[in-house]
């Protein structure tokens, strides 16, 4: 497995703010109807998964004429469906993420990887990308544990405050972590969150030395997880891979002495399948 290329120069269900439809934007080739139109597909979620046409212009600041003509347009290609009043998302919207796991290799590379890592240790495996401030869940094996944090495929996190995020955020130019660090809402989550963006950025800096990332208790009080880069043939960390566990169930010695090994040996197998692709 090569050493992770790093640039000289040198993130329950959290939501991307949703796109300012109106602000302008540089060049002729922005389309702002269709970006009017993915702000109203992104106004959905766990904590709306029905609104009102009134609701949803106010979600994304569109006016209600014009928030009906894109939910009508919507219902009309079989993505949004309604009873009269409210609107939601119909299971059609899966095709649009499906597009995009299906065109990565880490969907068919990765996938017994992890599910021999989830049966060694007995515990969830995931892996993620950064989008914006945050890890986007792409791949999950889920044990049937109990776990208190309801994660699955989508489903986004803070990178600062996450093993996996801080492995991402260890792979980018020292300017653009800090950029992402400083636009993160950056408060206590649990009861050993890091806050502090200088020691943040010790943290982040000292994970990309040794090839991994521990936390215990900085997303949730009950949780504890380790994760890895996971590195193309150009030398580039394009995802991360981890085993999470719970407090009461996994020591740091069982993380960090039996399940570590394990998981490095995972991401350099991945990683080696990606370079020789």
């Amino acid at each position: 497995m090569p050493v992770p290329h790093y640039p000289d120069t040198a993130v329950a269900t959290n939501v991307l703010p949703l796109p300012d439809a109106d602000q302008p934007k540089p060049g002729d080739s922005y389309v702002q109807s269709f970006a009017r139109g993915l702000s109203v597909i992104r106004a959905f979620g766990e904590r709306h998964p029905q609104m009102t046409l009134s609701e949803v212009a106010a979600a994304t600041g569109l006016t209600r004429a014009g928030a009906r003509r894109i939910l009508l347009t919507l219902e009309h290609l079989g993505y949004v469906d309604t009873d009269g009043r409210k609107f939601r998302l119909t299971p059609k919207i899966l095709d649009l993420g499906y597009a995009y796991l299906s065109a990565s290799p880490l969907w068919a590379l990765a996938q017994p990887e992890m599910e021999a890592l989830a049966e060694h240790t007995g515990e969830s495996c995931s892996i993620s990308v950064l989008e914006g401030t945050d890890i986007v869940y792409i791949l999950r094996v889920a044990t049937h544990k109990i776990m208190r944090v309801n994660l699955s495929v989508g489903s986004r996190l803070p990178a600062w405050a996450t093993s996996m995020g801080r492995v991402l955020l260890g792979g980018l130019p020292q300017a653009e972590c800090d950029a992402i660090l400083a636009a993160s809402d950056i408060q206590p989550l649990a009861a050993l969150t890091v806050t502090d963006i200088p020691t943040l950025r010790q943290i982040i800096a000292r994970d990309r030395v040794r090839g991994y990332s521990y936390t215990t208790q900085e997303l949730e009080d009950s949780l504890r997880s380790i994760a890895a880069p996971i590195i193309d043939r150009s030398g580039t960390v394009i995802a991360a891979i981890n085993i999470s566990g719970m407090v009461n169930r996994n020591s740091e010695s069982q993380m960090l002495d039996t399940f570590l090994p394990l998981l490095l040996k995972a991401a350099q197998n991945i990683s080696g399948m990606l370079q020789h692709r």
